[in-house]
């Protein structure tokens, strides 16, 4: 037996390997920082037998609730990831699988790589609708990408969607695939109506360096990006410096930030209802948003989320709330979860890559409905 995470957000120690059914492992913190949950690893194994891995240090995570009811996920070729066996004892996440192969991946979540995330770049701008924009450079040195789709003139409307603040919550980054598939589709009669009255802003990851290495919540000197939207700078957060410098040129009349939510099996919008500057263009806007994505897909529900902050106390150093107040624009944080869908359970797969595909793509028909509308109220 052997295991390793010695490549592209890879994260794991091996604590002991002496027997297949009493492996030890913990997962690694985030550079300087206290945050962990996200595994990504390798085992090298006989076939058929029942392997038992131990993450010891689960209790202590970032978010210890996260584990309950929680399948990790594996994958023998790195494309389709299937959910196995796994329990939390209240302090040890156990994972029990009997691989069929001889060597077997297992991830928090569908991993997606910074070769796949180069590729969508490389893709992405073959589209005659795409300039692909070198927006600076992470303090790591990896490039920060920006999309921009759509004819920028006179009247436009500038759509902003940013994805991976936390490197982690990968199933930001397949959103963004999803919908990307969907909006550089030229038979796609909503995805050209759109362009013609909008400039698509997109930042496919806006963490790469904590995605390379492995983090949950942070870029490489352990910021948290989603806290730094107030006064960023090029010394602790050029990854949020750069975007929001970008902003500030084009505006922004419709924002969203794609996230996942360690706890919650569902799928929703948190809005900025606890800004100073929330107002009732906001709350119609966001209202219709929500009713018609809704209305297009089980997978999106508005009972359960986070708890609306109460008027004037909203956190502004948070994306989603930055971005409303300094620019009078609808604005959410959307969440994924890491687990399944409670409200249409897939035992299988659990909530997926696919899925999130599948939900950036019919985010854009939410969109679409309201994009008659974007702009600030006269």
């Amino acid at each position: 037996m052997f295991i390793t995470s010695n490549f592209d957000s890879g994260n794991i120690e091996v604590l002991s390997i002496a027997q297949p059914d009493a492996i030890k492992l913990a997962i690694r913190c985030d550079n300087q920082s206290d945050f962990y949950q996200w595994f990504h690893f390798k085992l090298y194994c006989e076939a058929g037998i029942e392997h038992v891995m131990s993450i010891t240090n689960a209790a202590q995570s970032a978010y210890p609730d996260g584990w309950r009811d929680y399948q990790a996920v594996a994958s023998y070729d790195r494309e389709s990831w299937f959910r196995v066996p796994t329990e939390f004892d209240g302090q040890n996440l156990i994972i029990r699988h009997s691989p069929e192969q001889e060597s077997v991946y297992y991830a928090y979540f569908a991993p997606y790589s910074y070769e796949r995330h180069q590729d969508l770049l490389q893709w992405a701008q073959q589209s005659s609708e795409c300039q692909h924009i070198l927006l600076g450079q992470s303090l790591d040195g990896h490039d920060l990408n920006l999309l921009m789709i759509g004819q920028p003139g006179h009247g436009k409307r500038a759509i902003w969607i940013t994805a991976r603040q936390h490197p982690g919550e990968t199933m930001a980054e397949w959103f963004i695939e999803g919908l990307l598939s969907r909006l550089l589709d030229d038979e796609d009669g909503a995805a050209r109506q759109l362009l013609n009255h909008h400039v698509f802003y997109i930042v496919p990851n806006m963490n790469p360096d904590g995605s390379v290495r492995g983090h949950l919540r942070t870029n490489a000197i352990g910021v948290n990006l989603n806290r730094e939207w107030a006064a960023p700078s090029i010394e602790r957060s050029p990854e949020v410096f750069h975007v929001l410098a970008m902003m500030q040129r084009t505006g922004v009349d419709l924002f969203l930030d794609i996230h996942g939510d360690e706890n919650l099996p569902y799928n929703f919008v948190a809005g900025s209802e606890g800004i100073p500057g929330y107002n009732q263009y906001m709350e119609q806007l966001g209202t219709a948003f929500k009713q018609v994505l809704q209305a297009i897909t089980p997978e999106f529900q508005t009972t359960y989320g986070y708890d609306l902050e109460a008027p004037g106390e909203a956190n502004l150093t948070v994306a989603s709330n930055a971005v409303a107040q300094q620019f009078g624009c609808l604005a959410f944080t959307l969440e994924m979860p890491f687990k399944d869908n409670a409200d249409l359970v897939d035992s299988d797969f659990g909530w997926s890559a696919p899925r999130s595909m599948q939900l950036g793509a019919d985010v854009l028909s939410a969109i679409y409905a309201i994009s008659g509308d974007l702009g600030k109220p006269a």
